[in-house]
């Protein structure tokens, strides 16, 4: 194999293409930056919006906590409750 065949000598690249190739990406940069200006301006207001409601979620979730371990509580005395009350029959009715 020659060098020839591994390395081809690059074509010549038309002018208007290279504008177009550079255009293209100096238009993207600058659509990027501006729809990141955007999008970091509304984020920036749904994080304050956000930091505003947190004390009120965070105490909504407390209260919510609270009535679980609650209602946890009175479905275990309930349970044990009707596990008593069929062994009191069991035994009633068999013994």
């Amino acid at each position: 194999m020659s060098t020839a065949e591994l390395n081809p000598r690059p074509l010549r690249v038309s002018p208007f293409i290279k504008f177009c190739r550079w255009s293209l990406l100096f238009t993207g940069i600058v659509y990027g930056a501006y729809h990141q200006r955007r999008l970091s301006k509304r984020e920036n207001a749904r994080r304050e919006e956000e930091l505003k409601l947190k004390p009120m979620r965070d105490a909504k979730l407390a209260e919510e906590k609270r009535l679980a371990q609650i209602g946890k509580k009175n479905y275990i005395n309930i349970d044990l409750r009707y596990m008593l009350f069929e062994i009191y029959i069991f035994n009633k009715v068999y013994l």
